[in-house]
């Protein structure tokens, strides 16, 4: 049974209004009891009484039972955003935490399970929403200053070159696991507590399709590129358009030559009988079968200007990536799930040629292709339609300084730097050394923004401990993994960390062991080899040197080898012994 509510929102502000207007008149004199403005203006004579002694209206009071300050839900509120704004909304749970970090200032004191959705309600500048992945690369290339140069480059080109906006094109390379259904909202019984599951053929083979759009609404004939090693299938093309083109790679990608044919062999034969103008501007990505020099050089040759996004752009600044590529993928899963329902479980190429023209023909219409070059800014060309979609800031830019050049309404504004509160500092110093009557209440207002800033001041510090707290921590983990042991570790099957331990410290025992092997028995000192003392051949005397023999003959080398005697003759000896030799004679 729905809650009964007392009183209607609506009627509530009504009644506020004819309060205020019995107050406003009872204060000019125009009415002078309260019971008779009472009476004019319906409302009762008690709660108008008590307004005016001062009570304030019940929705604009802060109720007593919060847990948080004023100050401390705004700061808190502002970090909030803050995280929010650098693309790290905040959970739940980490709202809580901070809630109680600012809660322990006062004591031990925690909030409620219930306490952050109580606070999302009361609070409208916040929301609780699902949260979606975003890449960081994607992030950090959502600078203005690149999308913006991005787009000086676009203008330059259609100003430099004449470019009509008729002929812009935009073309792109998108993949498909043939056999895989995308994630949709079905119907299940109400007794179900999981999500349900939706039965798919699971056949992950690649199929890549190079298209192409232009910004009048027309989409070129796709070009699509299967897995093979070396042959196509005549029975590919029987269900085809005649115009479309089927191709092969070893993977089912695209290739820098696939790319650069279907520059020479289908785009540009199917536009040269469209183009308005002498030139044309094709947007393209910045994949490597872009940027070679032949694609390059042939666009030049046939007045092609081609203009390279930025990288991790493409889902704010190309067309395809828009407003095309995502329904086509919709209706080809739908299609494919269809085919599973009728009990097919597998998906080939001749299904995928099949339902891929269906799903093109739903997808690619033209004012779908349109609206996608309208909304990444080209036709026409407006590049707020995109600036205005970049909400993530990963830094945090400093607040400009106030430049409010009244003294009196700077002075009752709540201080939000240094500067300003000296500034509201200097001003009070000087109405106080007056001491006139009027300035009292200003100062009074001054001092109760002056203690609303420190407070919040105050509020901002125990959030930046608190993250200094966590990022010190992290440090510190961080560090302790820099330090983990890097030790490999040879194995065959499946250990646990004792195993691993030990395995381990048996390689340390192993390596110690050799290291602590006794050495080799050292070699005895070997002397130096005694030269052989020879005989004389000639007088039978050993130790005879060249001049020490008696007979006073000079010792040669003979045939073999050995010494001689030679006395008073000429010995023929070989040539590496000298050739012939005058023995040395007597005297």
């Amino acid at each position: 049974m729905p809650p009964i509510r007392n009183k209607n929102s609506k009627n509530s502000v009504e009644q506020e209004g004819r309060i205020l207007l019995a107050i406003y008149d009872l204060k000019n004199e125009k009415i002078h009891s309260i019971r008779k403005a009472a009476e004019i203006y319906n409302v009762s004579r008690s709660t108008l009484q008590n307004r005016l002694h001062g009570m304030a209206y019940r929705a604009e009071t802060r109720a007593n039972g919060h847990k948080l300050t004023q100050s401390e839900e705004e700061s808190l509120v502002r970090w909030i955003l803050d995280l929010d704004k650098r693309g790290l909304p905040p959970r739940h749970s980490l709202v809580r935490d901070m809630a109680n970090c600012l809660l322990s200032q006062r004591g031990n004191q925690h909030v409620g399970e219930n306490w952050v959705y109580n606070l999302v309600k009361r609070r409208p500048e916040i929301e609780s929403k699902f949260s979606r992945k975003y890449n960081y690369e994607r992030a950090k290339c959502e600078d203005p200053k690149i999308i913006q140069e991005y787009f000086d480059r676009v203008r330059e080109v259609i100003l430099e070159y004449g470019i009509l906006p008729e002929d812009i094109y935009n073309f792109d390379e998108t993949g498909f696991a043939m056999g895989l259904c995308a994630t949709t909202k079905v119907i299940t019984g109400s007794d179900r507590y999981a999500r349900p599951k939706l039965l798919q053929p699971g056949d992950r083979e690649w199929v890549t399709a190079i298209e192409a759009v232009n910004s009048i609404g027309w989409a070129l004939p796709s070009y699509i590129i299967f897995k093979a090693k070396k042959y196509t299938r005549l029975g590919w093309f029987e269900d085809l358009p005649d115009d479309w083109k089927i191709n092969i790679s070893d993977n089912g990608w695209t290739t820098d030559k696939i790319g650069l044919e279907w520059l020479k062999t289908h785009f540009i034969p199917l536009i040269d009988g469209r183009t308005l103008g002498k030139y044309r501007m094709l947007i393209l990505d910045g994949h490597g079968s872009h940027l070679t020099a032949e694609f390059d050089r042939t666009c030049t040759e046939n007045n092609i200007i081609p203009v390279c996004m930025p990288p991790h752009s493409s889902h704010l600044l190309q067309p395809l990536d828009v407003g095309c590529f995502a329904v086509l993928k919709r209706h080809y899963g739908q299609l494919v799930e269809q085919r599973m329902r009728l009990g097919f479980n597998h998906i080939d190429k001749l299904d995928f040629l099949t339902a891929f023209p269906k799903a093109r023909t739903m997808a690619y219409k033209a004012q779908t292709v349109r609206n996608s070059f309208t909304v990444t800014g080209l036709v026409p060309f407006n590049p707020d339609r995109v600036y205005q979609q970049l909400t993530v800031r990963l830094k945090t830019p400093t607040p400009p300084p106030s430049r409010s050049s009244d003294t009196q309404s700077s002075c009752l504004q709540t201080p939000q730097n240094a500067r300003q509160f000296k500034r509201q500092m200097t001003t009070t110093k000087k109405r106080i050394s007056r001491h006139t009557r009027s300035s009292s209440e200003a100062i009074g207002e001054v001092f109760t923004r002056a203690s609303k800033a420190y407070e919040m001041s105050i509020n901002k510090l125990t959030i930046a401990q608190k993250e200094l707290h966590d990022l010190r921590a992290a440090h510190e983990k961080e560090k302790q993994k820099r330090q983990k042991s890097k030790k490999q570790i040879s194995h065959d099957h499946g250990i646990t960390r004792e195993e691993a331990q030990a395995l381990v410290q048996g390689q340390i025992e192993a390596s110690q062991a050799v290291s602590t092997a006794p050495a080799e028995p050292e070699l005895p000192v070997s002397h130096p080899p005694v030269r052989r003392h020879f005989r004389c051949s000639g007088c039978g005397i050993e130790g005879h040197k060249i001049t020490g023999c008696p007979n006073r003959t000079k010792r040669v080398f003979g045939k073999s080898g050995q010494l001689a005697c030679v006395a008073n003759s000429l010995v023929d000896y070989p040539s590496n012994f000298g050739g012939r030799i005058q023995a040395e004679t007597k005297d």
